[in-house]
């Protein structure tokens, strides 16, 4: 909802020099429409990238399946599947480069197994090798960041930072921080227009204006569609928010005073010490950092028997098998079920004796680590499978047209006089806040202070609002004074 305005600019904005009306609450709804108003000129493109790339983002397991099919997907579902020691055995024939740092399980019959290998050169991503698991031949390999494919990992940083690095991971922040303002501000303005001015029913708010013309027409369409958005809206800027980079360190300070993280699982093997302790290389087990010689991998069968301990304990579906950092650590079987209902139970493994050692589970998360959890992957399309992309979708679509409708006002408005023409609208009048009441003021303030602490690119951009504000003002009085 990127510029849902009422008044008309041009018949309300006051003569120069004209003293301001008395305080009122119109006075809060006056400033509403001026900080919805520039918030949704300035801020709008923000939103149509996110938009659009979220967009192709939400379609990656298809498009996954139809460029990386071939690895990603068997030939034909077998009956029963090899050992997992011979899938890992067949995927280090045909790679040994690097070292093994981890197994992941098929999550469907017709998956592949992954094999994971660390290697140095490819700095931070890994190569992940594809195998058969019923006939153990390798279906290919790809370079792999985190576990996502080279085509969803290119469409991941476009929308989370359009391939700018860090730098470019503010325009998302932007997008977030302002997404739920345009929201709340849009139903308080299109909500109490319609109870005044409009179809006193619900039919008013929900449903565009088809008997109107010109650009009430048009904010009707703008504003009905934000309201069947809202909730979708409100959900992505919140959940974009948690991983954002200022945002998102607001939201770990929040974690770590109220405890919600996950709970860390206990890796220490009984009666070891830690490596540090020890006398050992901390880093030995990493592969790939420095120019240390590579460490030797795992005994395969070593696989086989973790996983039986894991499926013991309970831990069903597909699982990442991470082999043990040193000497005095357990191996860690992870849950990797992110379809609703999820699966993220964790076990610490000790290989020797095929003993679960420690057990981190789901049920036992914090609700704050929880919602942030299911709110990520609901945010990435992957919670609910292809009702949730669909949804994603139209909710993107949504707010390309609620972007569009909104820059069609502010041109509708353009005065089309000959002896004063221009391409868009005027703004809303200067000074609104002269005619807030002033216990408003006195609660708005703090609470927006507040707000731009807890969201930081919210408080700097709109502090550079103001500061363009006021020079604008300045200008436009020292070119009054003078004419």
């Amino acid at each position: 909802m990127s510029a849902t305005i009422d008044q008309d600019p041009q018949r309300t904005a006051p003569a120069a020099g004209a003293a301001p009306a008395g305080r009122s609450w119109q006075g809060v709804r006056a400033l509403l429409v001026r900080l919805h108003f520039y918030a949704g000129v300035f801020v709008a493109p923000f939103l149509l990238v996110a938009a659009l790339t979220g967009l192709a983002y939400t379609f990656t397991p298809q498009l996954d399946q139809l460029v990386h099919g071939d690895q990603l997907r068997v030939e034909r579902v077998g009956d029963r599947p090899r050992p997992l020691s011979e899938q890992i055995a067949a995927a280090r024939a045909a790679h040994p480069e690097g070292s093994l740092a981890s197994v992941v399980t098929p999550a469907e019959p017709e998956d592949t197994t992954r094999v994971v290998l660390s290697v140095p050169e490819l700095g931070e991503k890994q190569r992940t090798v594809f195998v058969d698991p019923y006939t153990g031949k390798v279906r290919g390999d790809l370079t792999t960041s985190w576990g996502a494919t080279p085509l969803t990992t290119w469409l991941d940083e476009l929308h989370r930072s359009l391939h700018l690095g860090e730098s470019g991971r503010l325009y998302a922040e932007v997008a977030a921080s302002w997404l739920w303002v345009l929201v709340v501000g849009g139903l308080v303005l299109w909500l109490g227009r319609s109870r005044g001015q409009r179809v006193k029913s619900v039919r008013g708010a929900l449903l565009p204006d088809r008997a109107a013309r010109g650009v009430r027409r048009t904010r009707s369409f703008h504003a009905a569609t934000g309201v069947w958005l809202a909730l979708g809206l409100l959900f992505l800027s919140a959940t974009g928010l948690t991983w954002s980079t200022y945002s998102g360190e607001r939201f770990g300070q929040l974690l770590d005073a109220a405890e919600g993280h996950a709970p860390e699982l206990d890796t220490l093997l009984p009666g070891a010490r830690p490596a540090s302790e020890a006398g050992g290389d901390e880093h030995a087990g990493h592969a790939g950092h420095g120019g240390a010689a590579e460490p030797a991998d795992p005994d395969p069968a070593a696989f086989e028997a973790v996983l039986a301990a894991a499926r013991e304990a309970g831990l069903g579906g597909t699982v990442e098998l991470t082999p043990a950092a040193d000497a005095s650590s357990a191996w860690v079987v992870a849950q990797k079920d992110n379809v609703w209902p999820v699966h993220y139970d964790r076990v610490a493994v000790d290989p020797a004796k095929g003993e679960v050692t420690a057990h981190a589970r789901w049920a036992d998360y914090p609700l704050l680590a929880k919602l942030s959890k299911l709110g990520v992957q609901g945010h990435m399309g992957v919670l609910f499978g292809i009702a949730n992309q669909i949804v994603l979708a139209v909710v993107a679509l949504g707010l390309i047209l609620v972007t569009f409708w909104g820059y069609r006002m502010w041109w509708q408005r353009r005065p089309t006089r000959e002896d004063r023409p221009a391409l868009v609208g005027r703004a809303p009048a200067r000074g609104a806040w002269r005619r807030v009441p002033l216990p408003a003021l006195l609660v708005g303030i703090p609470v927006v202070a507040v707000l731009g602490w807890a969201l930081p690119v919210l408080g700097c951009t709109l502090l550079a609002f103001l500061v363009v504000d006021v020079i604008a003002g300045l200008v436009h009085r020292t070119r009054a004074a003078r004419a």
